[in-house]
This record gives C-alpha cells, structure tokens and sequence, in this order.
C-alpha cells in the first residue's frame, strides 16, 4: 500500500511538474510572429509604406537595457527645432514595425517619434517575455535616452498597444510618472485575470486552479510573480492624462479591462471604445474615430506641449 502510494505521489508531482513547466515555457516564450510576415503584412495594407519611412529623417541607435542587453531604437527627427515626441510600445509577438502606423499618426500631428523593439522581440536581445514586467525597465531606459539627448524640457507621450499599453501603464505606475500623457490601447488589468481567461479558452484547462501552478514556475524560472503585473493595482498612481482605448469586439484581453482601469484612473482621462475590428485592430478598423479621439485628446490635455 505505501509503495501504491508513492507511486501515485511520485506520478502527480512528475505531473505537476510537467504541467508547471508547460505552463512557464509558453508564457516566457510565446511564439512571436515571424519578422518577415509583419513586414509584409504592415506593407500589403498600406500602413507601412517602405519609401516614405526610408525618406524620414531618423537615427537607429541602440539603447542599454537595465538587464545587460541592448533595445533596438529608431529616433524619426522630422522637426528637428520642436521638443514634442511620442515614444511607442508594441504588443506582444510583434515588433517596432506594427509601431509604424502610430508613428504616422503622430507625425502628421507635429509630433517627433521614437519607435523600438521590446525585449525579446524584433532586434532587441532578452530571452524572456514578462508583459511588462521587465519590459517598463526598459521603457524607462527609451525615456532616459530621449531625456538625455532631448533635454529635460521635452513635452512627450508614450503610445503602448496590448501589452505596450500594459508596460507603459506599469512604467507609469510603478516607476515614474514622467511622461506628459499616455495612449492605451486595448491593455489588460491584470496578468493574472488574463491568463486564467486564456488557458481556460485556449488550452480548455481550468486556468484559475493552474494559475498557482504557472505563478510557481515562472518565479523560479524567470524570477518574478504574475501578480507584480497587474496595471490596476497601480494606475492610481498616474497623475497625468491617460486615453483609453479598446475594440468592443476583442476576445483576446476583454475590453471589461480597460474600462475597469479607466473607473479606477483619477484625474484625467478619456476613453473611446470602437465599434469595429478585434484585438488590437481598433486604428486599423476605424481610423476617422480613433483619429478624431486623439485629436480631442490632445487638444484638452495637450496645452503645455512645446513647439
């Protein structure tokens, strides 16, 4: 009988263990798309157009990561005597291309730009994916390069899209409020609420009960916990303007997280929820409201900005 059951412990630990570092792996290294097939997918429709970006003024340049890795950055300088920028934070499995049709919008506005590579993603080095939680570190690194070259005086904004918008919000948050607003588009509130959602939607376990589980493995093997990246525990601390915004028909991270944060943020703030498209497609699906939202955005919260 003790043997029947070491057996049976012995198998559920060889299980458990089985299943924690399943777990772990596909959340340290998701599956990012291929660099090509962003590529080519930002050109087919035109939000990326290969000529008008290589006849920018720009600078790529490589910017030290806290972590002992390099951030691949792109400066796009078209006005080179205004102190406006926008820094932009793509979401996970893509790279600084998907940024590029922000970046557009905000140079047609006036705006200089700064477009990079997250950690793992694209050419920056790292060889994990925290949702943020490494991530801010480095966006913290992109705003020391910009003030250290700009000047303290710069009037700038960060752009983040998924789990850009989730890093920047932790960067704000967390490290320093230093930014003069920010643009979250479909952010999730909280890691742990996300990935319970997913692994029961996706993988058709029961998420809630694995969290525990995937928490155990990731601190072991990446050396944080799944509830140090939560926005919502920390978006009380940003005292500058945030716009919200989210596509009404995402499945992915459920546009109820973006309005739970937009409740909890103090101050200002707007929030525009789109009509069309899902997970993250809210610019690609509806550009005059998104664009027309921005625009009232920054005209209410954006007469500091420096010319």
């Amino acid at each position: 009988m003790k043997k029947q059951l070491s057996i049976l412990g012995s198998t559920a630990l060889l299980t458990l263990t089985g299943i924690g570092i399943y777990l772990s792996q596909r959340i340290m290294h998701i599956t990012k798309k291929d660099e090509q097939y962003v590529y080519d997918r930002e050109v087919s429709t035109k939000r990326f157009t290969p000529p008008s970006f290589e006849a920018l003024p720009k600078e790529e340049i490589w910017i030290p990561s806290p972590f002992g890795y390099r951030i691949k950055a792109i400066y796009s300088r078209p006005y080179p005597d205004t102190k406006k920028y926008m820094i932009f934070c793509h979401g996970v499995t893509e790279n600084k291309i998907n940024s590029i049709k922000y970046m557009n919008l905000f140079i047609e506005r006036g705006f200089n730009t700064i477009i990079y590579d997250h950690r793992r993603h694209g050419q920056s080095g790292g060889k994990t994916t925290s949702y943020g939680y490494y991530e801010k570190h480095d966006l913290k690194a992109v705003v020391d390069h910009l003030l250290a070259t700009e000047g303290e005086d710069v009037f700038f904004g960060i752009h983040g899209e998924s789990m850009g918008a989730a890093t920047t919000l932790l960067y704000a948050g967390m490290l320093e409020d230093r930014a003069n607003f920010y643009i979250v588009d479909c952010p999730f509130s909280d890691f742990r609420e996300l990935l319970a959602y997913q692994i029961s939607s996706e993988i058709k376990l029961p998420g809630k009960w694995l969290l525990p589980l995937a928490n155990l493995f990731v601190r072991i093997r990446d050396g944080y916990s799944l509830k140090s990246v939560s926005p919502i525990n920390v978006i009380q601390n940003i005292q500058h303007p945030i716009l919200f915004i989210h596509s009404e028909k995402d499945d992915y991270i459920l546009p109820e997280m973006t309005k739970a944060l937009y409740e909890k943020k103090k101050g200002d703030k707007m929030i525009y929820l789109a009509v069309n498209g899902i997970h993250a497609q809210s610019l690609n699906e509806n550009r005059e409201e998104y664009e027309k939202i921005v625009d009232e955005f920054l005209k209410k919260y954006g007469n500091t900005i420096k010319s």
